[in-house]
């Protein structure tokens, strides 16, 4: 019969690992290990691209933007949506009035750039440009035929640098009667060429028609009286 020591040993040998304490690995090599094993490129073949992540992240922002607006605004969603289509429209309505902004031209905003032509060359050029429908520069064209035809009959005396608001404001004191049509034309002129509009067919038109009454005006020599 066996002893109770000897149970006790032959109860041991059927344990497998019972003489030997579990093995534990501390909590922080554990995550290392961890991580380590899951950075292997094996576990990531699917990943979506940094493409799709970058998308997907701008996404959720412009979600929780338009949700934080959404909550903000009153009527919720459908405000937000009405507001955005009222900005939208103003956008548009601004950009009709003005036209396409453009880089202002380099300068002191001087009417005539280099080289002299004659008033027949610059009409021809602006007529030329008008046929091709470019009509800021048909309007500018315009503009400097009559100031050089105002000059060639010695009604402004050939002065370089001189600005369109100046032409216009001498040109009045001979041709009183066009005096605001003047100033109109040197405002369009500015307009087009320094401010960034777009001129038009009928913008072409009405310069057309001051610089062919012009050449037909007859002048006050004597000035204005007091």
């Amino acid at each position: 019969m066996m002893s109770t020591g000897g149970l006790i040993k032959h109860a041991a040998a059927l344990l497998p690992g019972a003489e030997t304490p579990p093995v534990t690995t501390p909590r922080e090599p554990a995550r290392e290990a961890a991580e380590h094993e899951l950075s292997k490129p094996m576990y990531h073949e699917n990943d979506p691209g940094l493409a799709a992540r970058a998308l997907r992240r701008l996404s959720a922002w412009l979600d929780d933007l338009l949700g934080a607006a959404s909550g903000a605004t009153p009527g919720g969603a459908v405000g937000l949506v009405v507001i955005i289509l009222l900005a939208v429209l103003a956008a548009g309505a601004l950009w009709w009035r003005l036209g396409t902004p453009r880089r202002a031209a380099a300068g002191a905003g001087t009417l005539f750039g280099d080289g002299v032509r004659s008033a027949f060359d610059h009409r021809a050029a602006a007529e030329a440009h008008a046929a091709s429908g470019h009509w800021t520069e048909a309007v500018q064209e315009r503009m400097r035929a009559v100031v050089r035809s105002l000059e060639e009959r010695a009604l402004l005396d050939p002065r370089p640098g001189r600005t369109a608001d100046e032409a216009a404001a001498e040109a009045a004191a001979s041709l009183p009667d066009h005096a605001g049509e003047l100033r109109a034309a040197a405002r369009t002129f500015d307009d087009v060429t320094y401010g960034g509009r777009s001129a038009d067919a009928d913008t072409y038109a009405r310069l057309r028609t001051l610089d062919l009454t012009l050449d037909r005006a007859k002048p006050l020599l004597t000035g204005p009286t007091a």
